[in-house]
């Protein structure tokens, strides 16, 4: 199915109006931004169905997956801001210094202004909605850049969102590279961007300019280690679930596989298993199984199938978009398989005899946005936790940090920059104002000039 592109925006006025919106205070009381949140719910229930069919339209996504990653996503991280907003807004008591006696301090949150979320395309509802939540929860101003490459799902956001949440206060800019290069011309308070690390940089020099914080969510490699005393056949299913939903386009998807020698073969007679059980014989007839986003992204991932020797899988239909579940094996330390972010449905399996050969090859690349681990040793999984940093971690699966708001989401190095998700979006979308309240009952005549060692004296006694 052919979707037609969502009109491009030209008018970057809309910062401009934004920003004269959020000036005029509007976006500060609860009232307001609980208000946003449960239009946000509401939208994500009274329009499920049109939601679902965009999905499926972009990615040939099934309506349970993108339900349960998506839709459900987003009303979990609205359920906990909304149970949570009272406390989060509440200003936090901080000890005053003696030298500041008598009088008191806190922290006083403020939203931050005019918010700028650029989404990527392969989950555009999660991605684009759960940082607004956070956004709003914190009373700003938000612009949403929907994926030019998700056209069908950018449409139903523009479409569906001014009539559920403010449309002074939020809006949609739609857009390819020469829009979003437009609008990050525009000074913004706070600038998410989900994607690579190429536009990564590109949207960071950009905030550079105007001294914008950015928070970057950029994937990366992220390995899964199995060790010999694994449950190897329920490893084998998450993985396979982590591993070939959305035909593999997940960031934090794994993205190679390091399992010990001893039950290497096992593990991959198990794992082709476990891809007939979820997509029969033939995935391609499988509606749990989706597409490649678009040709670009088909050939790049095709061009990977030469550098490896083909396990199962392989087979694949350009028309279509269709690339089947795919191990291999025997790929390079040197090929793209292993150095690039692979983003699709293709996954390298290889073997390791000691715990410092896996350390070693995790480490010596850019660090992951996430790092999975399968042991039934807690000496094995202390010993890799301790010395492989990572933007987040799961033991004995994949993916479910993804469904605990409370667990920040982001990355470490290359895999990107500040987190958020549950109390951690919030507090990327405020600031922390620092406040000091002095009494006039006392006021300390040694700070004054003119100094003697008498007042020196004081002073170095309270400052110890």
């Amino acid at each position: 199915m052919t979707v037609p592109r969502p009109e491009f925006a030209t008018d970057t006025g809309v910062v401009a109006r934004l920003r004269a919106a959020f000036h005029s205070g509007k976006t500060r009381p609860l009232a307001w931004r609980r208000a946003q949140l449960e239009g946000l719910r509401r939208m994500l229930i009274e329009q499920e169905k049109p939601i679902l069919e965009a999905l499926h339209a972009d990615l040939r996504k099934h309506p349970t997956e993108g339900w349960t990653t998506e839709i459900a996503s987003v009303k979990d991280e609205i359920r906990v801001a909304l149970k949570s907003l009272t406390r989060w807004t509440a200003p936090r008591k901080v000890r005053t210094a003696m030298l500041a006696m008598p009088g008191k301090s806190w922290l006083m949150p403020e939203p931050l202004g005019v918010v700028l979320n650029i989404a990527a395309w392969n989950y555009p509802i999660q991605e684009g909605l759960t940082p607004m939540a956070s956004a709003l929860a914190a009373g700003n101003c938000v612009v949403l850049k929907p994926s030019e490459m998700a056209p069908a799902t950018a449409r139903v956001l523009q479409e569906l969102l001014p009539a559920y949440v403010d449309p002074e206060c939020v809006a949609v800019y739609q857009g390819g590279p020469a829009e979003t290069g437009a609008l990050l011309e525009e000074r913004f308070d706070h600038i998410l961007y989900t994607g690579n690390g190429h536009v990564g940089r590109i949207v960071a020099t950009a905030a550079a300019r105007h001294l914008t914080p950015v928070t970057l969510e950029l994937g990366g490699k992220s390995p899964a280690i199995i060790d010999q005393s694994t449950n190897l056949d329920l490893t084998a299913r998450r993985i396979a679930w982590g591993k070939w939903q959305n035909a593999g386009q997940i960031c934090i998807s794994p993205d190679y596989v390091l399992v010990h020698d001893s039950i290497k073969d096992a593990f991959i007679a198990a794992l082709k298993r476990e891809i007939t059980a979820m997509y029969g014989a033939d995935p391609r007839a499988s509606d749990s199984y989706g597409r490649i986003v678009n040709t670009r992204h088909f050939d790049r991932l095709a061009g990977y199938l030469d550098e490896a020797t083909i396990l199962h899988g392989g087979d694949s239909d350009r028309d279509d978009l269709y690339l089947a579940p795919t191990i291999v094996t025997d790929a390079a330390d040197t090929s793209r398989l292993m150095t690039e972010e692979i983003f699709g449905p293709i996954l390298p399996v290889r073997g390791w005899t000691s715990r410092d050969e896996v350390i070693g090859h995790v480490t010596s690349r850019d660090k992951p946005l996430a790092l999975y681990l399968f042991s039934n040793d807690t000496g094995f999984t202390d010993q890799m936790l301790g010395a492989i940093s990572a933007g987040q971690v799961c033991v004995n699966d994949v993916l479910m940090f993804m469904v605990c708001p409370n667990l920040p989401f982001g990355g470490v190095g290359a895999s990107g920059s500040g987190s958020y998700s549950g109390k951690a979006g919030f507090d990327t979308f405020t600031h922390w104002k620092p406040v000091l309240k002095r009494s006039w009952m006392f006021d300390f005549a040694a700070r004054y000039a003119p100094f003697t060692p008498k007042k020196e004296r004081l002073l170095r006694k309270l400052r110890r």
